[in-house]
């Protein structure tokens, strides 16, 4: 007869997960980075999603890493291991949470969607002031920040000053998606780098598991 509960169940799968499957999500994250910066046009992807998807492709190396470790502090709870990611959901709930509203565009340097983010604050609000990489849709309420890194083919805009007003936002995030649809820019040569270090990834899970 089996007495084993649901819990004790997950704490074993949790101790046996193999070192190899803890390297699978970020293989799959780097794969997907490589997607985005071989396309002939900007990904955006909200910062929440963008927090939320770098926590996944680490969380692997979390359990099989720091938490394991941490792990014996619990003895032989039940709960231990549930306790421990739910901490680490919440650490990433919160940073999210406290983050300003950010939108993240791949595959594009801030020079390049500077020109698209103006034609889309324009139509917001004619009113649009630029002070250097700020612009302020008085109308909206919005202030808005472009920043990034040309090398890196990665641009953010941030929503700075008082908290954004929700809906003035979500519509800047709507428009500049349609936007982004008609603009072609060249695949970035980040895009091997990335494919690089995901089959890197892949071959260290090969080896783990061989081993």
């Amino acid at each position: 007869m089996n007495t084993m509960t649901p819990m004790h169940n997950w704490n074993i799968w949790l101790e046996t997960l193999p070192r190899w499957a803890a390297l699978l999500p970020l293989a799959g994250y780097l794969f997907m980075l490589a997607w985005v910066h071989v396309r002939r046009r900007p990904s955006i992807v909200s910062g929440t999603w963008d927090g939320v998807l770098l926590a996944i492709s680490v969380a692997g190396l979390a359990i099989a890493g720091p938490l394991a470790l941490v792990r014996p502090a619990f003895g032989g709870a039940p709960w231990g291991w549930s306790i421990m990611l739910l901490l680490f959901g919440l650490v990433v709930a919160v940073c999210t949470l406290a983050a300003r509203p950010r939108l993240v565009v791949y595959n594009v340097s801030p020079e390049q969607l500077r020109p698209l983010v103006a034609e889309v604050v324009t139509g917001l609000d004619a009113h649009a002031r630029w002070a250097g990489a700020s612009v302020v849709l008085p109308s909206r309420r919005l202030q808005l920040h472009l920043d990034g890194s040309g090398g890196m083919r990665c641009s953010s805009i941030v929503a700075v000053g008082e908290r954004a007003a929700l809906e003035g936002w979500a519509e800047f995030g709507r428009r500049l998606r349609q936007a982004a649809v008609r603009m072609r820019v060249r695949p970035s040569p980040w895009a091997a780098l990335f494919a690089a270090a995901g089959f890197a990834a892949l071959a260290g899970a090969g080896w783990a598991a061989i081993g």
